[in-house]
């Protein structure tokens, strides 16, 4: 007798969980999907669905939005939806016992990055702002705590040099679709035991506030530079400038050019850069308030007093 094929409720809410839905759609049942109230965003603060809202709705998924899973409408919901099994990708809410207990099978999640290493919200970003060497998914059985179940399944891939978070989160969503549909199956059958993590070996990635993206220069150019592809696109990376913020899209570190200082702005070999506590941090594509991006050097002929002497407390506006 062919055993029935699992009913698997989803959660998920950015870009990062539209692979993970998808492989899924594709190989197993999907009877419901839970994804984030929507938000308001833009100019207009419009309320917009998370990226998950709406693929969902084209596959034409049941979809639930609630602002905590444990509403009474949401444990109904999902209790009716009578899953084998929760799968989660960035969903944004811890899950409480009452929802782990539901499913037969428990709930799995796919966390970017190779676990004890990187738990919580941002491990994309931290993994680059630390210089990490590689990094990767992990399918991991959820418990009550964040991100400390067993683990399944892992794989790593190598941090490229001109990786950013937007382009290493796309290859790790790729990366953590195929790894779940293969887990999937043989931890059914119970084929795969869980793996305890090593508590000796966790880090931790909280979750990051726009105020994080402001440039410290007291910090070496290389750790700099880092920060400005881990926060890309978002919180981004900024200094001061004109009463404002100049956001810095692309950088690069010269650690062995000679310093200004600290937040002292100079131009280096015809492109905008500033002084750090090692090295100078070259500009190579900012967007000036108020404008569209554009190339450092492209910036320089609208800036001509970039290279005015300047405190490095000068204050946002």
């Amino acid at each position: 007798m062919t055993p029935r094929a699992p009913r698997i409720v989803f959660m998920g809410s950015p870009e990062f969980a539209l692979p993970v839905l998808e492989a899924l759609v594709e190989h197993f049942p999907v009877v419901g999907v839970v994804t984030q109230p929507d938000k308001p965003a833009g100019r207009g603060s419009r309320l917009t669905p998370p990226p998950v809202k709406t693929r969902a709705q084209a596959l034409g998924l049941p979809v639930i939005q609630p602002r905590r899973l444990t509403e009474p409408e949401a444990l109904a919901q999902l209790r009716a939806w009578d899953p084998d099994l929760i799968v989660v990708a960035a969903f944004g809410q811890i899950l409480k016992p009452e929802v782990l207990q539901l499913p037969r099978h428990g709930a799995l999640n796919v966390h970017a990055s190779l676990l004890p290493r990187w738990r919580g919200a941002a491990p994309v970003q931290y993994a680059l702002l630390n210089g990490d060497a590689q990094t990767g998914v992990t399918i991991m059985l959820m418990d009550e705590g964040l991100d400390t179940g067993p683990i399944l399944s892992q794989r790593a891939t190598l941090i490229r040099p001109d990786d950013n978070a937007l382009t290493l989160s796309q290859r790790l969503a790729r990366m953590g679709a195929e790894l779940l549909v293969e887990t999937i199956p043989p931890y059914l059958a119970g084929d795969l035991r869980p793996k305890p993590q090593d508590e000796r070996l966790a880090t931790y990635a909280p979750r990051l506030k726009k105020a994080d993206g402001l440039l410290d220069f007291t910090r070496p150019a290389t750790y700099l530079a880092r920060q400005v592809r881990a926060f890309y696109p978002w919180p981004g990376s900024f200094l001061p400038w004109r009463g404002g913020n100049l956001k810095v899209l692309q950088a690069r570190a010269v650690p062995d050019a000679p310093s200004p200082g600290p937040g002292v702005r100079l131009v280096w070999q015809g492109w905008p850069a500033v002084g750090t506590r090692e090295g100078v941090l070259v500009l190579e594509q900012v967007q000036p308030p108020g404008k569209r991006p554009m190339p450092g050097d492209a910036f320089l002929r609208g800036a001509r007093d970039w290279a005015s002497p300047a405190p490095p407390q000068e204050r946002t506006g």
